[in-house]
């Protein structure tokens, strides 16, 4: 059990919607996988941001990047965040897990659509999921807007995976 530092952003699970735990709020770690954190809260299950970590007392991941070139977003940028984001059963990152289909930058409005799976069209965590990749994408220096489509066509396999996701998953044969 941990007490909370300060007001702490989380996002309900599996909803993803975004709610603050209050400081001095004590809370329950039921997991940390991929740097990000889920908690159980007043007898609700949240998840809190490997960046947001501090406020737990627990060690904040931080997501550097080179220096902005002008007010271009780089795409190397949001693919190096999304890479940040692992699934909560898999202990792999969703970029290696094939889970990202596309990703779109407008450098106009530095806006970014990314469209992502699952890998069952049925996984409960799926609002979660988003929600982390819109939150890390946001911190990508110059995205002021992320927009993330869940699609299903075509459907996960795992041959999506990375070479190295399938091994660490005992899924390469």
């Amino acid at each position: 059990m941990v007490v909370a530092e300060t007001d702490v952003p989380a996002r309900l699970v599996p909803v993803g919607t975004k709610m603050i735990i209050p400081a001095g709020s004590f809370v329950t770690l039921t997991q940390a996988l991929g740097g990000n954190y889920t908690v159980v809260h007043n007898g609700n299950m949240a998840r809190v941001d490997g960046t947001d970590a501090a406020a737990l007392g627990l060690q904040a991941e931080t997501l550097e990047f080179p220096p902005a070139e002008g007010n271009s977003i780089r795409e190397e940028d949001v693919w190096t965040a999304l890479k940040t984001i692992y699934d909560p059963e898999i202990p792999v990152n969703l970029v290696d897990l094939g889970l990202i289909y596309k990703v779109n930058i407008n450098q106009e409005n530095h806006s970014v659509q990314i469209d992502m799976t699952l890998t069952a069209p049925a996984c409960g965590m799926g609002p979660v999921l988003v929600s982390d990749v819109k939150y890390r994408t946001a911190m990508v220096p110059n995205v002021n807007d992320v927009a993330v489509e869940l699609v299903f066509d075509p459907p996960w396999s795992r041959d999506m995976m990375s070479e190295e996701a399938q091994l660490e998953t005992g899924m390469f044969f």
